[in-house]
């Protein structure tokens, strides 16, 4: 009998997931893993982590199955905390549940599972893994979950061939609907549970408080960069090559000699994200202002107005060759080469048209259509037909 050890979360989908492979015949162990212990960038009073372990226990008891609880606070804090303090510090925005899946729950996680005498470890993702032979080797899929409106195979976009061959998604062929209602008729105790917010495990955290502790406040100045500014209407020059011409459309404007309007005050560019519209506190303008660009050395916030401002919007983005990562390996582009995929830059983003451009020096990334808010320190992932083939980190 395969043995699977399941990261039971304490919400409806570990629990569902955990319910179908004891159906399934496996042998199967819930473990709970503690990622956070300071309480004091919690929003609620309540302590979340104590709740979840506590549903996660009644329903591993309800299953009849082994339940305990792994402390992995210290690595969490290393891996993933520390990591994003230091990216927001260089005016990058992180995203701590693609790099908690890659880092704790497929990596450290997945050895206490194998500790334990386990073949797979198994998520409540709504994804789903397929297997085939390429070359007489076995090549696992990432495919995306079968509910179009949960599908959470971007989250799971940094893993390896190693990774994936030791995971199950027992979810991922249902909808959120369906998973609900097996855990009602099932009477468990997570059935009516609201889907969690806020960092992957740490519980509802408030982001600025959060950054707060380790990042001091510091004032600087927010400026507005008018629409109808030159800086947007710059003479193309010419390119000499395909890579010059992405360069230039991937590259950030250098806004700090565009003359802008001095909108007010701020307590550090490290705070703010491309995007952003809360919390920079400044009236007066007919439509809401937006962050269009942070610049963390001289702790400027520039910003436009509306959703529509052309600072928010471009279409190439560029991947160092480092951070561009393949779980299909056998599909990797080799310098010179191009493909076309489907990508995105955000978790719920709907697919975008693009091509990929693979240079010595990285990859870079051109979408057919204008992007909002391409943010430095996110992850680009890109899909052929329903298969999460690669990703990246956006530079």
């Amino acid at each position: 009998m395969k043995r699977v050890v399941v990261g039971l979360s304490g919400g409806v989908d570990s629990s569902v997931a955990a319910y179908l492979l004891k159906e399934q015949g496996y042998d199967v162990i819930g473990l709970f893993m503690k990622n956070w212990h300071d309480d004091s960038v919690t929003i609620s009073n309540e302590c979340p982590w104590l709740e979840d372990s506590n549903d996660a226990l009644l329903v591993a008891e309800k299953l009849g199955i082994p339940f305990q609880t792994v402390d992995l606070s210290e690595q969490y804090q290393e891996k993933i905390v520390d990591y994003m303090f230091s990216e927001y510090e260089n005016g990058r925005t992180p995203n701590p549940d693609v790099l908690c899946n890659r880092e704790i729950k497929f990596d450290v996680f997945m050895k206490i599972a194998v500790s334990l005498g386990a073949d797979f470890v198994a998520t409540g993702h709504y994804c789903r893994k397929n297997t085939i032979e390429v070359n007489g080797n076995e090549v696992h899929q990432l495919l995306a979950g079968k509910d179009d409106n949960k599908d959470q195979s971007y989250f799971l976009c940094q893993l390896s061939q190693e990774q994936l061959a030791k995971a199950l998604f027992p979810i991922g062929e249902l909808t959120k609907p369906e998973v609900r209602e097996i855990a009602t008729k099932m009477e468990l105790v997570t059935a009516e549970k609201k889907d969690s917010q806020g960092l992957c495990f740490i519980g509802k955290v408030r982001l600025p408080e959060f950054l707060q502790q380790k990042l001091q406040p510091k004032e600087g100045t927010i400026i507005e960069i008018p629409s109808t500014n030159e800086i947007y209407n710059s003479i193309l020059p010419n390119f000499v090559n395909k890579e010059e011409s992405l360069a230039f459309y991937a590259k950030n404007k250098d806004y700090s000699n565009a003359n802008g309007i001095v909108k007010g005050k701020h307590q550090g560019a490290h705070y703010f994200t491309n995007g952003q519209r809360r919390g920079l506190n400044v009236g007066g303008t007919k439509e809401g202002l937006f962050v269009i660009q942070t610049d963390v050395v001289n702790n400027i916030i520039y910003v436009g107005e509306g959703a529509n401002h052309p600072g928010l919007f471009k279409n190439t983005l560029f991947i160092k060759a480092n951070e561009v990562h393949w779980i299909r390996q056998d599909l990797k582009l080799n310098t010179g080469e191009t493909k076309n995929v489907m990508a995105r830059i955000r978790y719920r983003q709907p697919l975008q048209k693009a091509t990929l451009h693979q240079f010595e020096n990285g990859m870079y990334v051109q979408f057919e259509n204008l992007q909002s808010a391409i943010t430095e320190g996110q992850f680009v992932a890109w899909y052929i037909d329903d298969e999460l083939q690669g990703s990246g980190v956006i530079s």
